[in-house]
């Protein structure tokens, strides 16, 4: 930890999900640009109380870059903080860049990201044997493109457990596109807004009826989509059981129990 620097991932939302690393590189900050329109300051001001601090949501690329080169000319600590994990949807790349350019040393503190908040809340595990072994990260195409092979109706087409970022104000287009792949309006979803806040709310249900939810709730922001048949897997009776903890199974730490 001896960059002047810090990309620290602040978690989900509540201020006990940040890692220990990030905890104490904001106590110790002289500086935190923090993105305030995802972060909630109760955590800066409850981690790094006496750091002076800048909310980045109404800062460009280049004033965030000036105010960490102010910082590291007069020989003090940054911390960047953005909210969950800073690798997941995190914009850091061409801030990593410039600094890169620049000649400054810096570090990245991963952090705990909403999908595994979401799960949490959700009590559910994302990859069930014999129901799905995959989790796919995506998001909707709106102002930021997609990949042409990234659409979400062919991502759909593989039918594995989905954590759709940043689209819950496109439902009904996510639905639509769902619906062209490998899910049916039975598929199980699910939507957490605010994921480990205080304010959390969780809907259930189906593709069938998930947009009429989000909508009665005026869900618009700030919540993960989640879609798959683990959802289901409880109602359903599925035993979807891994073979790790099975008698019969034999692994190098554990023979066969009798």
């Amino acid at each position: 930890m001896s960059a002047q620097v810090h990309f620290v991932g602040a978690g989900p939302g509540a201020a006990d999900l940040i890692t220990l690393r990030g905890r104490h590189l904001l106590r110790n900050a002289d500086i935190v640009i923090f993105a305030g329109s995802l972060v909630d300051r109760k955590l800066v001001e409850c981690h790094a109380s006496t750091a002076l601090i800048y909310d980045s949501a109404g800062m460009t690329l280049g004033e965030v870059i000036e105010v960490i080169m102010d910082a590291v000319a007069s020989g003090k600590s940054v911390v960047r903080l953005h909210t969950g994990d800073p690798s997941i949807y995190g914009a850091i790349q061409e801030q990593m860049e410039a600094l890169d350019e620049l000649g400054v040393e810096y570090a990245v503190v991963p952090g705990v990201t909403s999908a595994f908040a979401a799960a949490a809340a959700l009590k559910q595990e994302l990859t069930l044997p014999e129901v799905s072994q995959t989790v796919i990260f995506t998001r909707m195409e709106g102002r930021t493109p997609v990949p042409e092979a990234e659409q979400l109706h062919k991502i759909a087409a593989l039918g594995a457990t989905l954590v759709i970022y940043l689209s819950v104000s496109m439902i009904e287009d996510v639905v639509e596109q769902l619906l062209r792949g490998a899910y049916t309006p039975e598929t199980a979803a699910a939507i957490v807004s605010k994921a480990s806040w205080e304010d959390e709310q969780i809907l259930r249900g189906c593709l069938a009826d998930i947009v009429h939810k989000v909508h009665e709730a005026g869900i618009d922001r700030q919540a993960l989509i989640i879609v798959g048949d683990v959802l289901a897997a409880r109602r359903e009776g599925l035993k979807a059981k891994s073979m790790l903890y099975d008698g019969s199974f034999a692994h190098g730490f554990r023979g066969i129990v009798t």
